[in-house]
């Protein structure tokens, strides 16, 4: 099986190629092409040295490849600032990428694996179930597909969140892998301070990011204050209970001294009470933390209805009152099922509605 280059650190890319007899200089070279200028096509270099070129030839497409997914679906939003595209993978996958504009910056929304098994009932994801975990390069190539969009625009990535199609820390070790990639100051430069992990609650991934004081924000999916609330949402609360789950960022708080983004997904008559949002402060009390309301992405899969204006403001109102900084997030890309795994879901059940006519 080759492997791809986008898998490889910059000290992996160089010690191939002078394990090859070549110099170290082309690694630099090599990793300028692919991680800084984003290139797909290593043929139109014109500029490399005879060596380089010549060990492309003769082992780029035999053992070793590049990530390059080709785009199944396109589309844009109304507003012109969320672009959502589905990319299909060497194997068939295909996973979700999402371009989201907001004054002065952009950020791309990113996929760790295709689909997920956490099974949250609300998330049109975990309702497909999990294929499998994405490699490094298939991260990284993600992220490059963003970039290499915004630059046609004359617009630059900023901001990089792993919220996309999957758990990131069921796949924790590709994912730090493939985030070391992209924050190298000699390729893609996203500083780590730019980049978010999103969670739905995996202890074990949170304990070894305070462990390793990770350099990226984190954020977790709550969504519900008390276990049995929780666990009617998310299936992940029954192997990781919410009592171990807020243990596990107080010590990633008190080891790494990092704000934790909380987020709350507000779903009419669910979750979003008075009731709630004092259980929510509650919870939170003591921790350096943010919360992040999130209007529902209406789904096929979930019978739940997002919450009316009033009972957002009323909930924000009630943790900001506790000290506890709150907002609610703006929305982007609804028109073009920007929510985690609706594009693809939209595409599987337009199929089957086909399959049914004929």
């Amino acid at each position: 099986m080759p492997t791809s280059l986008h898998d490889l650190t910059f000290d992996e890319l160089r010690a191939v190629l002078v394990a090859d007899g070549l110099r170290p200089a082309h690694g630099a070279t090599l990793w300028n092409a692919l991680q800084y200028r984003a290139e797909t096509d290593l043929g139109l270099r014109t500029d490399f040295v005879p060596p380089l070129r010549r060990w492309l030839e003769l082992r780029l497409g035999t053992d070793y490849v590049l990530d390059r997914p080709e785009i199944a679906t396109h589309t844009l939003s109304g507003d012109d600032l969320t672009q959502k595209y589905l990319l299909r993978l060497s194997d068939g996958q295909e996973i979700e990428t999402v371009i989201m504009g907001y004054p002065g910056r952009y950020t791309a929304c990113i996929s760790t694996q295709a689909g997920c098994a956490m099974g949250c009932v609300f998330c049109a994801t975990g309702q497909m179930g999990f294929v499998r975990h994405l490699r490094p390069g298939e991260i990284v190539a993600q992220v490059h597909h963003a970039r290499r969009v915004l630059k046609e625009r004359g617009e630059r990535l900023r901001n990089l969140v792993l919220m996309g199609m999957g758990e990131p820390l069921h796949n924790y070790d590709h994912v730090m892998k493939a985030l070391g990639i992209l924050s190298d100051t000699r390729g893609a430069n996203i500083g780590p301070s730019k980049i978010s992990i999103s969670t739905v609650g995996v202890v074990p991934g949170i304990l070894r990011m305070a462990e390793e004081n990770s350099p990226y924000n984190l954020a977790v999916s709550l969504h519900g204050s008390t276990q049995e609330e929780r666990a009617a949402l998310i299936p992940a609360n029954q192997r990781w209970p919410l009592v171990e789950l807020i243990a596990a960022c107080r010590t990633y708080g008190e080891k790494t001294g990092r704000r934790i983004f909380f987020a709350w997904t507000l779903i009419a008559g669910v979750n979003d009470s008075p009731e709630h949002a004092a259980r929510v402060a509650a919870l939170l009390k003591g921790l350096d933390a943010h919360v992040n309301l999130i209007p529902l992405n209406e789904t096929a899969g979930y019978a739940g209805r997002e919450s009316v204006e009033t009972a957002a403001d009323v909930f924000q109102g009630i943790v900001q009152a506790a000290g506890i900084p709150c907002t609610i997030r703006q929305r982007r890309g609804i028109d073009v099922a920007a929510g985690c795994g609706q594009l693809k879901a939209d595409r599987k059940r337009a199929g089957s509605r086909q399959l049914e006519k004929a």
